[in-house]
């Protein structure tokens, strides 16, 4: 019976086609696209910084969310004015649910783009929409779809005192997901609004950011389930199991999340200083709610729990001043006129491109070595994140160099052997 009367439908809707208003509705179609491309155009010229990534816009006119949403609103205008003229609807009844599917499929990928770049289930999840998109506007179109929801009425379930339809899960699963979209798009735009004020302190704008996110998306959850039709009396029980469980088996990860806050508002670490920690030496290139990332000059990232940070040794060589003393040890033969050389080991050292005139290099005779006279030079850097190698690479070929030039040698290891000569008159017996 079912499967009749969709033909009967389906068969109506494409005879409908044949009529000649169905042109008109063609036309109107086409007014509605156009004039959507032209008001899409005109606001994002208007734009003074536009990004191609954007939700609304995209990188084209037609990219974004914003077209086929106007285009909906004018074709809807469009198809309510049909009966006004006396003319029939056809052509609209296929069009308006392609350009929902539309909207939903354009908001979603969007979005997930936007908020998610780097995440692998976002093609998984925009495929999937697109999928459920599409067919729902062919069952539809095709007029299964109120049928199936009408049946879907029939079927209830019973969850406390409160009876449940199939259909209201299925729509309630929908409105807490274009819910849960809108929430992340939201934040999404908040957070790029955040990043982009060079005003305020990095670290103070990415727990800004962090604190704003959860918000909306706690903000976000409780809507969701309001308009699902789940009561929010029930989750005072599951808070109290929440509870229970970070105070147990959670209790790491909310120290880790606690902990991240602390560093970000204490600004104790902060993104791009250059530290050290239990022997790995890096740049932090990022502070997340849970952890931080620490980027070592070589490309290896370490990912270290904030609790870690918070509760252990952590050298930082930038915290206050980038500045940073390096050293290196050259020996020279005995008999070297040290107190001119050093002056000159100073001037060639304070040549080196990265290293600072001030403070400036200085020289020590640090030890009486057993080849040679020990001087170990010392030079501050005022980039640390670039390494620290170069720098004193350069400095010892300038003081190789300097050596070479007025001729003294760096002593090698020397030994001085003596062979005891038997007394005179005692023979030596050889067997």
């Amino acid at each position: 019976m079912t499967n009749a009367l969709s033909f009967d439908k389906l068969e109506a809707l494409l005879a409908s086609f044949l009529k000649p208003s169905s042109l008109i509705e063609l036309g109107l179609t086409v007014a509605c696209l156009g004039l959507s491309w032209l008001v899409v155009s005109a606001l994002k010229r208007r734009m003074p910084q536009h990004d191609a990534n954007s939700v609304l816009f995209g990188q084209h006119a037609v990219d974004g969310v914003l077209f086929p949403v106007l285009a909906l609103l004018l074709a809807i205008l469009a198809r309510r004015s049909m009966p006004m003229m006396g003319l029939p609807v056809a052509v609209f009844k296929l069009i308006i649910p392609v350009m929902i599917s539309l909207v939903v499929i354009r908001l979603f990928a969007r979005v997930l783009r936007a908020a998610l770049p780097a995440s692998r289930w976002a093609g998984l999840i925009e495929r999937s929409v697109s999928w459920l998109a599409w067919g729902g506007s062919i069952l539809w179109i095709t007029g299964v779809l109120p049928m199936l929801m009408s049946d879907l009425d029939g079927i209830t379930v019973k969850i406390g005192a409160t009876k449940v339809t199939a259909r209201d899960v299925i729509e309630g699963g929908f409105s807490a997901a274009l819910v849960l979209v809108l929430v992340l798009w939201l934040s999404s735009v908040i957070e790029a609004k955040l990043m982009r004020n060079a005003n305020i302190d990095l670290s103070m704008r990415k727990i800004a950011v962090n604190l704003t996110r959860a918000a909306l998306m706690f903000l976000g959850l409780i809507v969701a389930l309001s308009v699902a039709g789940i009561d929010l009396t029930a989750l005072s029980v599951l808070g109290g199991a929440v509870g229970v469980g970070i105070g147990f088996g959670l209790q790491k990860l909310a120290a880790n999340y606690v902990s991240g806050f602390v560093i970000l508002a204490e600004r104790s670490l902060r993104i791009g200083d250059m530290v050290r920690v239990d022997n790995f030496e890096g740049r932090i290139s990022d502070i997340k709610t849970r952890y931080t990332v620490i980027r070592a000059l070589g490309g290896r990232e370490a990912i270290v729990p904030n609790e870690t940070l918070m509760t252990t040794r952590v050298e930082n060589l930038s915290l206050t001043d980038p500045r940073v003393l390096l050293s290196t040890v050259v020996q020279v033969a005995y008999g070297t006129d040290v107190e001119a050389l050093m002056p000159r080991i100073v001037e060639r050292v304070s040549q080196v491109p990265r290293v600072l005139k001030d403070p400036g290099p200085s020289v020590q005779l640090s030890n009486f070595a057993a080849d040679g006279l020990e001087l170990t030079v010392y030079f501050w850097i005022g980039d640390p994140e670039n390494g620290q190698g170069g720098p004193r690479s350069d400095a010892n070929l300038a003081i190789l160099r300097l050596l070479n030039e007025l001729g003294i040698d760096i002593p090698f290891p020397q030994r001085v052997l003596h062979h005891a000569m038997p007394p005179p008159g005692e023979a030596v017996h050889r067997s």
